[in-house]
């Protein structure tokens, strides 16, 4: 049976809670302990670098895709089990989402919400069935969850675009969640 790949989208910063490390750290070891790989954007720096240290420690396979232009900026993490450096953000993307059976998306900025946002019009548009989880540590997602319930509200989306992602607590939840989905 072929390895289970979670995709983690977060931030290529720490933020300023020190839960937002926390909760990417014990997912990197959640993600080893269950065997299965990480799927990243080989960013050796903020929440990437955490989720790929604790998952690489923790005995986990890892699956860094980075742009060149963002070797440098986000300190490509060359020492993965698998590190493919593309020309561009789009193929980056194209080829996390593809080499992955699901997504979890802990706190980030604007790549983050580009990336779950992609992820979740792909879903929308049944071009995937792929699940997806917000890890929504000390709250960090509700604004978004908030516009998002207000998209639907407002009529430009249909309320099942709301059952396409599954927000989480944190890691444990996450982990517990994933478990389900993986299975």
């Amino acid at each position: 049976m072929p390895i289970k790949s979670v995709c983690v989208y977060c931030g290529s910063r720490m933020g300023k809670d020190p839960a937002y490390g926390a909760d990417a750290q014990a997912l990197g070891v959640a993600l080893a302990r269950n065997g299965w790989r990480l799927v990243y954007g080989a960013g050796d720096v903020g929440l990437m670098g955490t989720v790929a240290r604790a998952a690489q420690d923790a005995g986990a396979e890892t699956f860094g895709v980075i742009p060149q232009h963002l070797v440098d900026w986000e300190v490509g993490k060359t020492d993965l089990t698998t590190y493919i450096v593309t020309e561009t953000m789009h193929e980056r993307k194209k080829v996390m989402f593809m080499n992955c059976d699901v997504v979890v998306v802990l706190p980030g900025g604007a790549g983050s919400l580009d990336e779950l946002f992609e992820a979740l019009t792909w879903r929308q548009l049944g071009l995937h069935e792929k699940p997806i989880f917000l890890l929504n540590t000390n709250g960090y997602w509700d604004p978004m969850i908030q516009l998002m319930n207000h998209v639907v509200a407002q009529g430009f989306a249909d309320v099942s675009l709301l059952d396409f992602v599954t927000i989480v607590p944190d890691a444990q939840a996450a982990e517990d969640e994933l478990s389900k989905a993986l299975a």
